[in-house]
């Protein structure tokens, strides 16, 4: 039996929650399910910076990748 594997592309990276979960958001309101990942520090300042990335399906990269090229045009 063979299994469907996912595959996750990452779409973003932040070095704050904040901007990655807009982005998140922003994309899951145009149909495309993201999630954010990594953001298992609320220290900052402590010294640990891994970045935060938002990720959505391989299938769905494309789609996330012009929707946030749009974005960035409207700004």
């Amino acid at each position: 039996m063979e299994t469907d594997k996912q595959t996750f592309k990452t779409v973003a990276t932040f070095t704050d929650v904040m901007s990655a979960t807009i982005t998140a958001g922003m994309l899951n309101e145009n149909g495309i399910p993201a999630a954010v990942i990594g953001a298992d520090s609320s220290y900052p300042s402590l010294g640990y910076m891994k970045p935060i990335e938002v990720k959505v399906n391989e299938d769905d990269y494309e789609l996330a990748m012009s929707i946030l090229a749009a974005s960035d045009k409207a700004e």
